[in-house]
């Protein structure tokens, strides 16, 4: 890490500083961070996920408490709640989290949760997309893409071509709540190198 300009006096130009710990907002920072956060999530009996890494599970008897981390905001859900509120506990002793409560948004998808069941949507995502492509006053129609349509790589390219890539990759992560556009994102996919 190179010093402070006015920390520099002349002659002095080729010194650095040498860091004991990671500062945030460099390019290790969220790393030593997770790796914080690994060595203490483990040392409370969680074991990481080998389908996704940013999940972490503790099973005991029937009790199952699960972590889900995405940057710096955790989920914490289970069948559980003392077990829940022992681990919040414990996070907060070492992170010193702000619990937000029970979740009703995160990264995208709104989550509703009744006794029995928990509903997903993306609608206010699908919105933020339809609106974001200039669409949001389009009439609707039943089905995304016409059967056997053809695209063509032959006719003029779009003059903002981030804008299009942009557009496939939203609605890639849209996938979570609407498999039903699967095969259409995979066709416009196929034009991301020259929309």
């Amino acid at each position: 890490m190179s010093p402070p300009p006015r920390l520099l006096r002349e002659g002095e130009e080729d010194l650095v500083c040498r860091l004991h710990k990671s500062l945030y907002e460099l390019k290790q920072a969220s790393r030593q961070w997770f790796v914080k956060f690994l060595e203490a999530i483990r040392s409370a009996s969680y074991v990481q996920s080998q389908v996704d890494h940013s999940m972490f599970i503790k099973q005991q008897g029937k009790s199952f408490t699960t972590l889900l981390i995405y940057v710096d905001d955790i989920l914490v859900t289970g069948n559980d709640l003392i077990s829940i509120a022992t681990t919040k506990n414990f996070l907060h002793n070492l992170f010193h989290l702000k619990d937000l409560g029970t979740v009703k948004y995160f990264l995208g998808i709104e989550v509703l949760a009744s006794k029995n069941r928990i509903f997903i949507s993306q609608g206010k995502y699908a919105l933020d997309i339809i609106e974001d492509a200039g669409l949001l006053g389009a009439t609707p129609i039943d089905t995304s893409m016409e059967q056997g349509l053809k695209l063509l790589d032959k006719s003029d390219l779009f003059k903002d071509s981030g804008h299009f890539k942009r557009l496939v990759g939203r609605l890639i992560y849209l996938i979570v709540s609407m498999p039903n556009i699967t095969y259409d994102i995979h066709v416009l996919s196929r034009f991301m190198h020259q929309p």
